[in-house]
């Protein structure tokens, strides 16, 4: 199993926490207000707020 990059993420094993690539900071972020969705297509996606700029962020495949 690969080693999680924040600390405070390797504490929780329950998930909880999303992460999002924000395209306009260019890094991976922690979502904000997560919510699952689903998309045109059908499938599953999670769309949350950048707790930094405030833009939208999605990722794609089933929220756990």
């Amino acid at each position: 199993m690969p080693e999680l990059r924040h600390k405070d993420l390797q504490n929780r094993k329950g998930g909880g926490v999303m992460e999002g690539y924000c395209l306009k900071d260019k890094r991976k972020v922690e979502m904000k207000d997560p919510q699952p969705i689903t998309m045109k297509n059908g499938k599953p996606a999670t769309v949350g707020t950048c707790p930094i700029c405030g833009t939208k962020i999605y990722r794609i495949g089933k929220s756990s």
